[in-house]
């Protein structure tokens, strides 16, 4: 990839530095080159709503980020007492009041602002993109930038006060003051905004002369993400705004823990998809054209594989297999849902590689692996999302675990949850969304890259960060170390910290488990900054552009949408059954819990 972006998908043709592009220019008169873009009819108020939405997501990325340097140190507590001589407790030195309260920060800013914001932005520019002309209501783009400025502040003030120290999944009878709970509330209504947009987008489309045409594979993909997320955040709905919120507004006094939970789980493993699937659009349709001018296996096999994930919607009962008031059946049904999602993860894995290979060889790769060596690494926005699919698969191995009814008893609720989460979430999600800022970002301003050799050097800190500190985090769950607990002032430590006069007590002991996650966590810490560095850079540089800006995407996949059926595009269709299937099973879980066992008070504990 080059430092002004070139794909050849038709909307403008390569060397045409002469002529009239499709897209308005850009550039202010402040600028000493105006620079354009490639979307027909996108003005400035267009991409202003999406950069924002952008820079939202950044700022969540870098409070998690803080949070998670704190979460290092704490890990590395009887490192740091050896060394100073005394205990060291960062957090009262930033002015937080426990580790619990940081570990609130670091989940609901990388969870939900960072990944939520970053969807907002990127899937409504990629309809825009796909369709060819701007989103239908700036009514709606506007809300939705607004809303969801909103609701972090809000939800910001909430956590930074201690006022909202309820980690991110907010369990009751675990109370947040209320402004935590509205923050939440409009966040998600920012995303149901964005859907909004895109179906109104989508009609003007067809109106547009496009009656009878199948739907641009990569609007196809950007609408049935965010429509599978508005069908699973209809869980988290209910239970805030029936249950929670007027439980913290004293409206109700009394709540029931384990509904509640029953209703934040069935959001809370569908929310995976959604930090993912924007990821997907980009291995699919982005990356192989970074690699070398790469072509997507087939159209209907993505096609395919977002409607599973649209389909697959009710398994957040795994996240339950050890909970009371959830009968055997629902728990069965669920994990042989939850194996299921494997599949569409491995198609994928087929597919993209399968788009790289032919990248790798349109540059000169030969024999079996060559073209492996022929991709270009020293690109960031490229390496960054190879180093998180390998990533990935060790994230979606370990998941396997987790899936299980029987082996999951082994690692439930213990440190071998966050290490494969960092591998999934941490890895394929947060690296990957680096990655494609390092061609988004001076796609939107108009300004070169700054750093390049910074910006490959942090992707590889970041997946050997990952990678030392998942295998501590696995490590110690697999010894039993619990997850959500301040581990350096637990009271039982020593029981679990044996001599380290073997191979045996090594590998059970906290203490090397807990040293790893800090190294790890740690370089993390540091590459991150480096992405910040370079992001900065870029947005304060000098160094516009004056070409077409030009989004990479694909040719036409070697399998075209001539050769799909076309009851694919019936997204209304899969949309009903995703939610009749869910009805059913759900259904099920209700009628055997029903009636509530309502519980009075709430709790904030630290």
């Amino acid at each position: 990839m080059t430092d002004t972006l070139s794909t050849t998908d038709g909307d403008v043709p390569a060397d045409d530095a002469g002529e009239e592009p499709d897209g308005p220019i850009i550039g202010t008169a402040s600028q000493r080159s105006r620079w354009q873009i490639d979307i027909p009819g996108v003005g400035q108020a267009d991409l202003r709503a999406v950069k924002w939405q952008l820079y939202l997501s950044l700022v969540g990325l870098f409070l998690g980020l803080a949070m998670g340097a704190l979460q290092a140190s704490d890990r590395a507590d009887f490192a740091l007492e050896e060394l100073f001589n005394k205990p060291i407790n960062l957090y009262d030195a930033v002015g937080l009041q426990s580790y619990y309260q940081g570990l609130t920060i670091h989940g609901v800013t990388l969870a939900l602002v960072f990944t939520f914001t970053f969807s907002n932005a990127f899937m409504s520019l990629t309809t825009m993109k796909s369709l060819k002309r701007p989103l239908a209501s700036k009514v709606l783009r506007d809300a939705s930038l607004y809303l969801a400025w909103t609701g972090v502040a809000l939800a910001a003030w909430a956590m930074l006060a201690n006022k909202a120290t309820v980690l991110f999944t907010f369990y009751a009878p675990l109370q947040a003051t209320p402004a935590f709970y509205i923050g939440a509330v409009f966040l998600v209504v920012s995303t149901w905004c964005t859907l909004a947009n895109q179906l109104l987008t989508l009609r003007a489309w067809r109106k547009d002369g496009h009656e009878g045409e199948r739907i641009p594979l990569l609007a196809f993909t950007s609408v049935v993400t965010e429509l599978m997320w508005f069908l699973a955040s209809i869980g988290i709905a209910i239970e805030v705004l029936v249950f929670v919120l007027p439980w913290s507004l004293g409206i109700t006094d009394s709540i029931d823990p384990q509904f509640t939970r029953i209703l934040f789980w069935f959001t809370g493993h569908p929310i995976v998809y959604f930090w993912l699937l924007p990821i997907y659009v980009s291995w699919y349709l982005f990356l192989p054209e970074q690699a070398g001018k790469g072509r997507v296996a087939s159209d209907g096999l993505v096609r395919l594989v977002f409607i599973a994930f649209l389909l697959l919607l009710p398994v957040g009962i795994h996240h339950q297999f050890t909970d009371p008031g959830i009968p055997f059946s629902s728990k069965t049904i669920s994990w042989i849902l939850t194996f299921c999602i494997f599949f569409p993860s491995v198609a994928t894995f087929f597919s993209v590689i399968a788009s790289l290979e032919n990248a790798g060889r349109n540059r000169g790769g030969k024999g079996l692996l060559g073209w492996i060596w022929k991709l270009p690494w020293g690109d960031p926005s490229v390496s960054g999302q190879l180093l998180a699919g390998i990533g990935f698969i060790l994230g979606g191995v370990s998941g396997l675990i987790n899936a299980s009814y029987t082996v999951n008893l082994t690692v439930h609720n213990t440190a071998f949850i966050v290490g494969h989460f960092h591998l999934t979430v941490g890895t394929a999600v947060a690296l990957s969304i680096m990655a494609i800022c390092y061609w988004l970002v001076p796609y939107l301003t108009g300004k070169k890259l700054w750093g390049r050799r910074l910006a490959v050097a942090q992707t590889w800190l970041w997946i050997g960060g990952v990678f030392i500190f998942s295998r501590g985090q696995m490590q110690g769950g697999i010894a039993g170390m619990p997850r959500r607990t301040n581990i350096s002032n637990a009271t039982y430590v020593d029981r679990f910290t044996p001599p380290l006069d073997g191979v045996a007590n090594i590998m059970k002991s906290w203490d090397v488990a807990d040293g790893l996650t800090a190294i790890g966590g740690t370089i993390m810490f540091l590459s991150g900054v480096c992405f910040f560095i370079v992001i900065l850079g870029t947005i304060y540089s000098k160094r516009q552009v004056s070409q077409v800006q030009r989004m990479p995407i694909a040719d036409e996949p070697f399998h075209p949408v001539s050769q799909t059926w076309p009851i694919l595009d019936r997204i209304g269709l899969w949309a009903g059954i995703a939610a009749a299937l869910t009805f059913v099973i759900y259904g099920e879980i209700f009628f055997h819990y029903l009636p509530l066992e309502l519980v009075p008070g709430g709790f904030q504990v630290w």
